[in-house]
């Protein structure tokens, strides 16, 4: 037989040798792997989860149209009277708890939720405005089924409560509350020539960027509790917490949050709201000055009330806790 001749005779051999070895292969490595990565090997790709048609609460998470994981505490008697606290940049729930604990103590029932890309909630990468983190405060109260609501925002989170009145109305709410807020807006601009100039938010953006640990300590520990005024007692704790707070929220999101509470314009948002308002700033804040934002509230909303804290630094729910509960506490029950 000539040698081409042998070559096609044990051709089919060959492949069946190799494909053996093959198979064997396979059997092997299959067999190497734990149970549930060999199954894995076999089996199709698992679908993403869909996204709900509405939002929906899993344990301490609501779970939004969109897909993110808000998550919430929910503390004090289920019948009470609802009260939400949206908190301020770049910290999370943690910072209302004074209050949280106060309020639920006497009987209403508190509901604080981490922003996105805050605290415990999903950090993603889009969506990291007002327009969104209002539209979340309305899926946790759709998802909750809470009505009759008096929201409160500290700084950034009271930015977050009046989008939240401009885009979705007050009829599941029953007071509104701004706490050394952001509002109207912080910016300078033509029409508001008091405000913020934008070279403030720059030098934040690049401190962040150069080192977001050694910025968020340098804020806690000097300009947002007032520990960098003459006499000042510092707290320890205090700075360590709202470090902690801050570091633990998305690199991105608290990024690209300094544009949201420094540059969103709420003044056409505060013309909407139409319920009871309280409106508390200290008048030594140095992060959000009182006059562009508590006092151009008030002359906004005439029949709010404005309480103005004599020395009080930005924060005050911190450094003024006490007088702040109990001002809080009087609102809801007045």
């Amino acid at each position: 037989m000539s040698n081409a001749n042998e070559t096609a005779a044990n051709a089919p051999a060959r492949r069946d040798l190799l494909t053996g070895i093959a198979l064997a292969a396979a059997t092997a490595t299959a067999a190497s792997l734990p149970t549930g990565e060999a199954a894995a090997q076999t089996r199709p790709a698992a679908k993403a989860p869909a996204r709900p048609a509405k939002p929906v609460v899993d344990g301490d998470h609501v779970i939004t149209r969109e897909g993110l994981r808000l998550y919430f505490k929910d503390w004090g008697p289920k019948d009470g009277p609802v009260v939400t606290l949206s908190h301020g940049w770049p910290l999370s729930s943690d910072s209302w708890e004074n209050q949280a604990f106060f309020l639920a103590s006497n009987g209403f029932r508190v509901i604080s939720h981490d922003r996105r890309g805050h605290g415990r909630s999903s950090q993603v990468w889009d969506g990291n405005d007002m327009d969104h983190y209002a539209d979340d405060l309305a899926e946790v109260i759709e998802a909750l089924d809470l009505k009759n609501v008096s929201a409160f925002g500290f700084s950034t989170g009271g930015g977050e409560v009046a989008r939240y009145v401009g885009r979705h109305g007050t009829k599941r709410l029953a007071r509104v509350g701004f706490i050394a807020a952001v509002t109207p807006i912080m910016l300078r601009t033509p029409s508001n020539p008091d405000g913020v100039p934008l070279e403030v938010f720059d030098g934040i953006r690049k401190g962040f960027l150069a080192d977001r640990g050694q910025l968020f300590r340098d804020i806690a520990s000097g300009p947002f509790f007032g520990y960098n005024r003459p006499g000042a007692k510092a707290s320890a704790g205090a700075i360590e917490a709202w470090y902690a707070q801050g570091m633990q929220a998305g690199f991105k999101n608290t990024y690209d949050s300094i544009k949201a509470f420094s540059e969103t314009d709420f003044v056409a948002d505060l013309k909407k709201v139409n319920r009871p308002t309280l409106i508390v700033h200290g008048d030594d804040d140095q992060i959000v000055p009182i006059e562009t934002t508590a006092r151009a509230v008030k002359r906004l909303l005439p029949s709010a009330t404005l309480k103005v804290y004599e020395g009080a630094p930005h924060g005050l729910s911190e450094t003024h806790k006490d007088r702040l509960n109990q001002d809080m506490l009087a609102f809801l029950k007045a």
